[in-house]
């Protein structure tokens, strides 16, 4: 199985967990330093919504900015839910692996790996969501196990960007969701602080 033909359950269990997030918990803090909820639910709204566009090789729109309050626009969690399923849909496609394309604005990059920081903002993020507000994720095995392989190719870029934190140690024996969070940065076993 391929990060294409996971998209779609990748993106439906991020969904699930965002339409889990209570409103009264957009300040709490995430396993990502300096955001809180709010920050991490705005985060994934703005780029699941330009995701879909990457994936038909269009220009990434002017407006929304990344700094847009999308949890002050009505129902976030539906946003969300419908961006990401638009995208996973659209990158489920071949085509949209193919060539170059540009989810930032900065310029093009290759498709595949516009593809990969799709698939895995998914998990990751979903993860990072469900972390901060008391969930449990629930992505398929086969999902991990892309998620996990892809990261193991591409953590050292992912750090040398700053996009993922110094590698956490993980024992080899855990399981392997816990050793991709390590790869990324993340503490497996990080909760919330209590006040």
């Amino acid at each position: 199985m391929t990060m294409r033909t996971l998209m779609v359950p990748a993106a439906e269990a991020a969904a699930r967990v965002m339409r889990a997030v209570p409103a009264d918990r957009l300040d709490a803090p995430t396993p990502c330093p300096d955001w809180d909820v709010r920050a991490l639910v705005n985060h994934m709204i703005f780029w699941s919504g330009r995701a879909e566009g990457a994936a038909h090789k269009l220009p990434p729109p002017a407006e929304p900015g990344p700094d847009h309050d999308f949890t002050a626009d009505g129902d976030w969690a539906e946003l969300y839910a419908a961006h990401v399923h638009k995208a996973a849909e659209a990158w489920s496609e071949p085509a949209a692996w193919e060539g170059t394309t540009n989810l930032t604005g900065q310029g093009d990059m290759p498709a595949t790996f516009i593809g990969g920081i799709v698939f895995v903002e998914c998990v990751l993020h979903g993860w990072d969501l469900a972390a901060a507000t008391g969930q449990r994720t629930a992505f398929r095995d086969d999902v991990v196990r892309a998620a996990y392989e892809h990261i193991e190719r591409t953590a050292d870029t992912g750090r040398k960007y700053g996009a993922f934190g110094p590698e956490v140690a993980v024992p080899g024996t855990a399981p392997l969701f816990d050793r991709l969070l390590g790869l990324t940065g993340r503490d497996p076993h990080w909760e919330p602080r209590r006040s």
